[in-house]
């Protein structure tokens, strides 16, 4: 299965990154406008509707159309897991009926000092079978731009 990884330093501390992530502002913030995001709803484990924190069993019901074309993409989100220590915390969600067959995304945060390693690691599937697992080792090409976009606003929002 392919994966996409990408890495970058926050000149943050790690409470503040990881306050950042862990609600439903941050990931409005860190998504590209020309994807045009719309968070159609979010519900909490115990079925909260917007809940203060996007903690595990948290699911986000979301839909895409980039770059304004063609059809929305809908699917929900699903936190799994998450963690929170000292000097590291991460979570890792994924998606149900969305574009990819699989994808499991997980972000980790690590403390270096007064600043933050931010990490995302991508597994994923495209779908249509053996044409969507060959054309599933360029994913990355699509990947790239748009998380070098989160970080970097990830950067100039917590900096």
């Amino acid at each position: 299965m392919p994966v996409y990884q990408r890495r970058t330093r926050v000149d943050a501390p790690l409470e503040a990154v990881w306050e950042f992530h862990s609600d439903i502002s941050g990931l409005e913030a860190l998504t590209p406008g020309w994807m045009y995001l719309e968070i159609e709803g979010v519900r909490g484990p115990d079925g909260e509707e917007t809940p203060d924190e996007l903690v595990a069993g948290t699911e986000i019901e979301m839909s895409m159309r980039p770059f304004g074309v063609g059809p929305r993409q809908r699917w929900t989100s699903r936190i799994l897991d998450r963690d929170e220590g000292e000097t590291t915390a991460w979570f890792r969600d994924d998606m149900v009926g969305g574009p990819f067959s699989r994808w499991v995304h997980t972000h980790r945060f690590t403390a270096d000092g007064d600043e933050t390693l931010v990490e995302d690691r991508v597994e994923y599937q495209l779908p249509f079978g053996p044409l969507g697992r060959v054309a599933g080792v360029f994913g990355g090409f699509g990947f790239e731009p748009m998380f070098r976009d989160r970080h970097r606003r990830t950067k100039q929002l917590l900096e």
